[in-house]
């Protein structure tokens, strides 16, 4: 199974994992990595490097961290650079998790990352208000 690292400033990382437990009950073979005030890349680089060998990385690694260009996103990209069998997604949110771990374990790495993308892209929505329809009645239907 492809395993999931989720890599964060603060503890964001571990919430938005334990949100998606909430919904998906505990998963195995994905871990949290935090950023903390005054640590540097190498400390993050040496934290995934742990995670990655207490996770079954056979089938590859997939990143999913907060922001492009930020720490957390250097770290893994120092890891990743020269490694096939692992890749990054940006912006993480919790339906993009969701959709990951329910479609890891059929899915090759690449796969894994459009579903990434595209869960990613694809949640964000706005909500419309229509001054004609009883939103009350339609939230309970």
């Amino acid at each position: 199974m492809i395993s999931v690292i989720i890599g964060t400033h603060g503890i964001f990382s571990e919430e938005i994992l334990k949100s998606a437990e909430m919904i998906f009950g505990t998963q195995e073979n994905v871990g949290t990595v935090t950023f903390k005030p005054g640590e540097g890349i190498e400390a993050l680089v040496e934290k995934y490097k742990k995670l990655i060998e207490k996770l079954d990385s056979t089938d590859g690694v997939l990143f999913m961290v907060d922001l492009f260009g930020g720490s957390p996103f250097n770290a893994a990209s120092i890891l990743t650079v020269n490694q096939e069998n692992m890749e990054i997604i940006t912006g993480v949110n919790l339906p993009m998790i969701l959709e990951v771990l329910g479609s890891r374990e059929f899915s090759s790495l690449s796969e894994l990352l459009e579903i990434a993308k595209n869960s990613g892209k694809d949640s964000i929505k706005t909500f419309v208000k229509e001054n004609e329809i009883d939103i009350e009645d339609e939230l309970l239907r």
